[in-house]
């Protein structure tokens, strides 16, 4: 027999129980006295609960409350004002229900009330009350279904990894042919290392964020300048920055812009980190990216919050929003200009490398 059972006080005999069971006038003391009954029966607290249709906890706190005071403790007391809709019994039950289904709208809430209680609240009561049982209200944040359990951990070790360096090539895995994995004779990589964030990316010169004047109307009419290429980025904390527009993400296209940024970034080994794009992972670009000296470090699936160039796509389709262009060329000239100006700071990845970077290993 479990703990549970021998830690209950027997305050009366059976037989009083059995009595005070037969002149129980409503359900609130006639659940907790079957409670006690159950109890000295035999059964443990949370089975002593589930018989009278309570959670676990709410038959730890009746234990509690019994052992502590007998039934003067244990019966509830509405006091001399009038009574809640919910007693404490129905409201943690309210609360499981509501756990279980979660997240829920208002609407869904007051129709679980009124089909499982037979209550119902006021519109502008019900969310006082939802806040007073500990409930929160904010927008839901979808949660990624690839994602790990741990990705913060996964990145740690993979930076690491990439810090360490072995004769053998970072990008290349095991059991994949030996030809092509060598690094090519006109790229030095003993000046250093040059740490960089890389992405895609395709901003537009708009900005629902962004607030406009307007008088009657805040609504876009005009014609709007579009492009579209995709922007792929290279944020790079000690070295060249880049951008570069592409007409598609293919990989050849991907290592076309692999050899810009090696041209921008010469005679120093090249850390990348970047998504898990197919295109990005495929054996061509692994092995290009080897070929220039460039160490590919890959987030964590479902985590794009780990890569800090996606705090610089934000921040440059926010600056750009209010300004006015006259078409495509002149366009990709300001997301140039901007993207050059804003990766001169580092406060974008200053979390990042606080968290992930051991600059020991990078010296």
């Amino acid at each position: 027999m479990g703990s549970r059972r021998t830690e209950i006080k027997r305050h009366l005999p059976e037989e009083e129980i059995d009595e005070m069971l037969r002149e129980a006038e409503d359900d609130h003391h006639l659940r907790r006295i079957g409670f006690i009954k159950n109890l000295y029966q035999g059964d443990t607290i949370p089975e002593a609960a589930d018989r009278e249709g309570r959670s676990a906890a709410t038959g730890t706190r009746w234990a509690e409350d019994w052992n502590e005071g007998g039934f003067e403790e244990l019966m509830p007391s509405f006091g001399g004002g009038r009574p809640p809709k919910l007693d404490e019994d129905e409201q943690e039950e309210l609360v499981e229900m509501l756990r279980d289904g979660q997240p829920w709208k208002s609407q869904e809430i007051q129709h679980l009330l009124q089909a499982e209680f037979g209550v119902s609240y006021s519109p502008n009561y019900l969310g006082t009350f939802l806040r007073e049982l500990g409930l929160s209200y904010a927008k839901p944040r979808p949660k990624r279904p690839h994602r790990p359990e741990n990705p913060d951990e996964i990145l740690e070790e993979r930076v690491d990894d990439a810090l360490d360096e072995d004769d053998q090539p970072h990008n290349k895995r095991e059991g994949e042919d030996e030809e092509g994995w060598i690094v090519e004779d006109d790229t030095c990589t003993d000046g250093g290392t040059v740490l960089g964030f890389f992405d895609a990316s395709k901003p537009q010169l708009y900005d629902n964020s962004r607030r406009v004047w307007y008088v009657d109307d805040p609504h876009i009419e005009r014609e709007l300048v579009k492009a579209h290429d995709s922007a792929v980025g290279f944020y790079a904390l000690n070295g060249e920055s880049l951008v570069t527009f592409t007409e598609d993400e293919e990989k050849e296209r991907i290592c076309g812009v692999l050899e810009k940024i090696r041209e921008q970034n010469t005679d120093k080994r090249i850390l990348l980190v970047l998504d898990k794009h197919g295109l990005h992972r495929c054996e061509y670009t692994r092995k290009r990216a080897h070929q220039l000296g460039i160490d590919l470090i890959f987030i964590p699936s479902g985590s794009p919050h780990l890569n800090p160039i996606e705090q610089v796509w934000d921040y440059l389709k926010w600056t750009m929003a209010p300004i006015v262009v006259e078409n495509e060329a002149e366009f990709k000239d300001l997301v140039q200009k901007t993207f050059e100006k804003i990766t001169k700071r580092i406060s974008f990845a200053r979390k990042w490398c606080e968290q992930f970077l051991d600059f020991q290993k990078l010296s």
